[in-house]
């Protein structure tokens, strides 16, 4: 189940909750019981052994027009 997490505009505290996705927009209630909480955006990392990077020189279009 996804996890979400949210800060309280009453009390500055930070918390997460866990839902599902079909529920991510719901509102939710700090733990000291404030309701006037914001979604925060996370940032996630996804890693695994997939296809090996693309070799190429870089550069405006991968190097291959020599700029």
């Amino acid at each position: 189940m996804p996890r979400y997490e949210f800060r309280c505009r009453a009390c500055g505290d930070n918390f997460e909750v866990n839902r599902p996705m079909a529920a991510a927009g719901a509102p939710a209630t700090c733990p000291q019981g404030h309701a006037d909480t914001v979604k925060l955006l996370s940032a996630v990392s996804v890693t695994g052994r997939g296809a090996a990077p693309a070799a190429g020189g870089g550069g405006c279009c991968g190097g291959a027009c020599g700029c």
